[in-house]
């Protein structure tokens, strides 16, 4: 069932029952008047039940005991006896002034209950007063011997006066449904319009209702939702994106060394007696160019998976790094290459997994060895800063250009002076690099330029 038919079948299901809460209420109410009638002190001393001829031995005390007053008045008006409260301006009454008392006693808003009674024998008459405590009147009265004349009358007006009752209430019920109604279909209207979008595929659709209620809230959750949704999809896109581009990049990568050597082992098998050192060492590197970079597949692999662990213990980085860069000092002297570094003498302990490490520190001394060439200097700074140990390792060599900064951690992503397929680079060094850093919880980030050299700066939490 739709809201607003929901909401209107509310509306006239709450005005049955106070239509029924009203009809109980109305013989409730008489019920109730007939019983406190006849628990009130008015009514259990009246006049008639107090008359008597001998004005003496009229019962009053109980009277006067409960706040309440008698009057005895002759035929000539005059107050003759009168005990308790007296509501008579004065003791000689005229005739218009008891005719217009006798009147004004039957009041409903009078404020005094007053019983009257007249004894013909002795011809005064009795008045017994008491103050209104509580009055209720609520009483249809119906007589059989009513003018037939009015009959039709009476009935129209009645039938009228309950048709327009019924009329306005309805109309008022369609008219407060609707309105009520309009407050949720509104905006529910708008949210699913938005949804839809979704649906269809319009990620980018986002509602504005601007409103601060339990409606806002829902819109907000639906926008959070569909940002969420969008930059799922985003992530996915471009992880498609990343894998065919991997998977065209190893196809690429691959063709290259596998034509080289399937060409070179043709001709070898077709001139068996041309064969020399040129064709075999052209197929030795480039066999050894495709199992390099099937192995980087094999470490980036598992470097993805959720089963791999480090094997981390608590290592003090200074005395770590001296002893790797002591290990290069003879390449970087065959490479021509002049160093600097820069490391400290006091302990510095973070929690590594050395053989990842050592990756690390071998890809990109590797990468500095290979890109530059002879005479680049290089140099590896070691400092302690807040929590974290900063490591920096710089070359002057030719560099890449900085909008490649961000993207070179990519897989296969190389630049066109400094990296390259040919120079027998796999394209995933730097993307292995990146990623056992970060399972170190660290950070790794690239400052460069062409002909300005390159600066990675690794960030390792210290021990706790």
């Amino acid at each position: 069932m739709k809201l607003k038919n929901r909401l209107l079948f509310n509306y006239v299901s709450i005005f049955l029952i106070t239509t029924l809460i009203a009809v109980s209420a109305y013989f409730l109410f008489s019920l109730t008047s007939v019983n406190l009638e006849k628990t009130l002190v008015k009514n259990k001393y009246t006049a008639h039940s107090l008359m008597n001829d001998d004005i003496s031995d009229i019962a009053y005390s109980d009277v006067t005991s409960n706040n309440g007053g008698i009057q005895v008045i002759d035929s000539n008006y005059k107050i003759i006896f009168s005990e308790g409260i007296n509501t008579f301006p004065k003791s000689q009454l005229t005739v218009s002034e008891w005719t217009d008392f006798l009147t004004r006693s039957q009041d409903i808003r009078r404020q005094y209950s007053f019983s009257v009674a007249y004894n013909e024998r002795e011809q005064f008459w009795l008045v017994v007063t008491f103050p209104t405590s509580i009055r209720i009147d609520f009483n249809i009265t119906h007589n059989r011997f009513y003018n037939s004349a009015d009959s039709t009358s009476v009935i129209a007006v009645i039938t009228i006066i309950i048709s327009i009752y019924v009329l306005l209430l309805i109309i008022s019920t369609l008219l407060y449904s609707r309105m009520s109604a309009s407050v949720f279909t509104k905006p529910l209207a708008a949210l699913q319009k938005s949804a839809n979008q979704l649906r269809k595929g319009d990620y980018s659709a986002r509602s504005d209702l601007g409103l601060n209620n339990e409606i806002g809230d829902l819109e907000n959750a639906f926008n959070e939702m569909a940002d969420q949704i969008q930059q799922e999809i985003n992530l996915r896109r471009k992880s498609e994106n990343s894998r065919k581009q991997l998977t065209l990049d190893i196809a690429h990568d691959l063709k290259n060394p596998l034509a080289i050597i399937m060409g070179y082992a043709e001709y070898c098998l077709n001139n068996p007696d041309k064969i020399n050192e040129k064709h075999i060492q052209s197929i030795y590197q480039n066999s050894y160019r495709a199992d390099t970079l099937i192995k980087n597949l094999f470490e980036l692999s598992k470097l993805d998976s959720p089963e791999y662990r480090l094997n981390t213990i608590k290592t003090d980085l200074s005395e770590y790094l001296r002893s790797k860069m002591a290990d290069y000092i003879s390449m970087l002297d065959s490479a021509d290459f002049s160093y600097e570094f820069d490391i400290p003498e006091f302990e510095i302990h973070v929690d590594m997994d050395h053989q990842a490490m050592d990756r690390v520190i071998g890809n990109l001394m590797e990468n500095t060895l290979r890109y530059n060439e002879m005479g680049t200097k290089l140099s590896l700074t070691l400092k302690k800063v807040d929590d974290h140990a900063e490591i920096t390792l710089m070359d002057d060599g030719i560099g890449i250009s900085s909008d490649l900064c961000e993207d070179i951690f990519n897989p296969f992503v190389r630049a066109d002076r400094s990296r390259n397929s040919e120079s027998g680079g796999s394209g995933l060094g730097l993307s292995i690099v990146e990623k056992i850093i970060k399972m170190h919880n660290g950070t790794i980030s690239l400052v460069s330029e062409i002909d300005k050299g390159c600066r990675f700066i690794i960030g390792l939490p210290l021990s706790k």
